[in-house]
C-alpha cells in the first residue's frame, strides 16, 4: 500500500497536466486562424469587473502545452526521488498546486484573475522551497525569495491600480483593445500610461530574476530537485510570460522596453560570467538560467516577443532535462571543458575564432536568405541576429579547434541545423502570435542607442571571457576575478542584510 499511496497523490497531478495538454492540443487547432476565445464563466452580481473565466489564444496553448509536458514529467520523478519521504504525500501535493496556479496564470481571462493566480504560485512554491526545514540555509534562501516576490506583488498591485484607473476595466480584451486604438492613434501617451508598463516591467524582473533582484535563484538551490526544475524550468518563466501577455500594453513604454532589455543584457552578463566560476553544478545551472532569462528579457525589450516565447520553450525543456539529470550534466561539462581549454590555447584561440567568426557569417546569412527573413525588419533584429552571430562562432570554434576534419565537419553541420531549426520555430511561433500581439512599430525610445550599445558590448564580453579566459588562468588578476566571481560579485548583499533585518538573524552558511 505503501508504494502505491504515491501514485495516488500524483494521479490527479497526470490528469490535469493531460488534460490541460490535449485542451491545448485542440485550441491551437482552432487558432491556426488567429481566434481568441474569451470564455466569462462567473460574473459577481453588480461587479463587472470581477469575473472569473478562461483567455486562450496562440500563446495560451503554448504556454499551457510546456507547462502540462513539463509538469507532467516532474510529477513523475518526483514520485521516485522522494520514495521513503514520510512527507512525500504532501509533498507531491504542493507539486500539484504550484502547477495548477501556474496553469491558471497562462488561462486567466484577465489581470485581477492573473494577479491572484501569480501570488497563488509564489505562495506554493515557499511551500516547496521550506521542503527540508531542517537545513538553515534552505529557510534562510526561501525567506529571501519570499521578500523579493513580495516587492514583485507591490509592483504587479500597483500595475493593477493604475490600469483600472486608465482603462476601466481588468479584461484583457477591453484593456488591449483600448491599448492598441491608442497605439494606432500615435497620440502622446499620459505619464501614467508609462508607468503602468515601467511597473509590469519591474514586476516581471522580480519573477524572472533579474538584476538586482537576482540573488534569490541560485541561493535555492538547497531544495529537492524536482522544486529546483519546476523552478527553472516553469515558474521562472512567468516573468517573461507576463511581459508577452501584455506587451499590447506594455509597448506603450518604450522606454519600459528600453530599461527592460538594458537591465536583460547586464543580468545576462552577470550571469553568464558568474556560471563559470561555480563550482556546485546546481548554482551554475542557477546563473546559466539567470543569463538565459537576462537574454530573453532583451528580446522581449527589443520588441522581439515571438524570439522571446521560442526562447522560453527551449530554455523550460533543456533546463528541466539538465537539472533532472544534474549528475551526468556535470560530467559531460567537465569533459567539454578539460578538452577546450587543451586544444585551444595561444593563438590557436584567435585565429580558430576568425575563421568561426566568417563561417558562422556565412551559416546565418544563408539561412536567413533561405527563409526570407530581412534582421533589420524584424523588431531588435541587427542586436539578435549578432548574438546569433556570437553563438554560432562559439559552436563552430570548439569543433574546429581540434584541427580533425571530421569533427569540423560536423561541427558545420550542427551549426547549419541549429540555424535552420532555429528559424524554423521562429517563424512557426511569429506566425502563431501573428493575433495575440499588436504588428505595428514599437515607438523610438530616448535610449534605443544606449540598449543597443550596452546589449552588443554585453555580449561580445562573454563571448570573450567564456572563450579566451582560460588560456590567462595563470595571471593572478584572472585569479583574482575569478574569486569575485564565484561570490556573484557581492551583489547579494543588499538582499541578505534586508532579510536578515526583516527575520532578527544573520544570514546562515550556505
Amino acid at each position: 500500500m505503501a508504494g502505491i499511496f504515491p501514485w495516488l497523490v500524483a494521479a490527479p497531478s497526470l490528469l490535469v497536466t493531460a488534460v490541460a495538454a490535449s485542451l491545448a492540443a485542440l485550441v491551437a487547432i482552432g487558432l491556426a486562424i488567429g481566434t481568441a476565445i474569451d470564455v466569462p464563466l462567473v460574473t459577481v452580481p453588480g461587479l463587472p469587473a470581477f469575473n472569473i473565466g478562461v483567455y486562450f489564444d496562440s500563446l495560451s496553448a503554448i504556454m499551457l502545452i510546456l507547462i502540462s509536458f513539463i509538469g507532467a514529467i516532474i510529477s513523475r520523478y518526483s514520485i521516485r526521488y522522494l520514495d521513503g519521504d514520510h512527507q512525500q504525500g504532501r509533498f507531491l501535493c504542493r507539486i500539484l498546486f504550484t502547477l495548477g496556479s501556474v496553469l491558471l496564470l497562462v488561462v486567466s481571462r484577465n489581470l485581477l484573475q492573473f494577479t491572484v493566480a501569480w501570488i497563488l504560485s509564489s505562495y506554493s512554491l515557499h511551500q516547496l522551497l521550506t521542503h527540508h526545514r531542517q537545513r538553515p540555509w534552505a529557510i534562510w534562501a526561501a525567506r529571501k525569495k519570499f521578500l523579493i516576490s513580495r516587492l514583485g506583488d507591490i509592483f504587479l498591485l500597483a500595475a493593477l491600480a493604475a490600469t483600472y484607473a486608465t482603462f476601466g476595466s481588468f479584461d484583457y480584451t477591453e484593456v488591449f483593445a483600448e491599448a492598441v486604438a491608442l497605439q494606432e492613434q500615435s497620440a502622446t501617451k499620459s505619464v501614467l500610461v508609462s508607468a503602468i508598463g515601467a511597473l509590469f516591467v519591474l514586476a516581471a524582473m522580480t519573477k524572472s530574476a533579474q538584476f538586482p533582484f537576482h540573488s534569490w535563484l541560485p541561493d535555492t538551490m538547497e531544495a529537492p530537485t524536482p522544486v529546483s526544475a519546476l523552478m527553472h524550468a516553469g515558474i521562472i518563466n512567468a516573468g517573461g510570460f507576463l511581459v508577452i501577455r501584455l506587451s499590447p500594453l506594455i509597448v506603450l513604454s518604450p522606454v519600459a522596453l528600453s530599461l527592460l532589455a538594458i537591465i536583460g543584457a547586464i543580468t545576462a552578463l552577470l550571469g553568464g560570467i558568474v556560471m563559470l566560476s561555480q563550482t556546485s553544478v546546481k548554482r551554475s545551472l542557477a546563473f546559466s538560467t539567470i543569463a538565459q532569462m537576462g537574454f530573453m528579457m532583451l528580446q522581449c525589450g527589443l520588441g522581439g516577443f515571438s524570439a522571446a516565447l521560442l526562447h522560453i520553450v527551449a530554455h523550460s525543456l533543456y533546463k528541466a532535462h539538465a537539472f533532472l539529470s544534474s549528475g551526468s550534466v556535470l560530467e559531460q561539462a567537465a569533459r567539454m571543458q578539460l578538452t577546450q581549454a587543451r586544444a585551444r590555447t595561444g593563438r590557436a584561440v584567435v585565429a580558430t575564432d576568425i575563421v568561426a567568426v566568417g563561417v558562422a557569417a556565412g551559416v546565418l546569412g544563408l539561412t536567413l536568405a533561405g527563409f526570407g527573413i530581412s534582421l533589420t525588419e524584424k523588431p531588435g533584429g541587427v542586436v539578435l541576429g549578432f548574438v546569433l552571430l556570437l553563438a554560432l562562432t562559439n559552436l563552430l570554434a570548439t569543433f574546429f579547434a581540434t584541427r580533425l576534419w571530421k569533427l569540423a565537419g560536423l561541427g558545420l553541420a550542427l551549426a547549419v541545423t541549429v540555424a535552420v531549426a532555429y528559424f524554423t520555430g521562429f517563424e512557426i511561433i511569429d506566425h502563431l502570435l501573428a493575433a495575440t500581439m499588436s504588428r505595428r512599430p514599437i515607438d523610438r525610445s530616448p535610449l534605443d542607442l544606449t540598449v543597443r550599445i550596452v546589449a552588443v558590448t554585453s555580449f561580445v564580453v562573454i563571448f570573450v571571457v567564456q572563450n579566451f579566459i582560460q588560456s590567462f588562468s595563470h595571471l593572478h588578476w584572472v585569479q583574482v576575478f575569478y574569486v569575485h566571481a564565484n561570490n556573484g560579485f557581492y551583489l547579494d548583499i543588499p538582499f541578505r542584510r534586508l532579510t536578515g533585518w526583516v527575520y532578527g538573524q544573520p544570514a546562515a552558511v550556505s
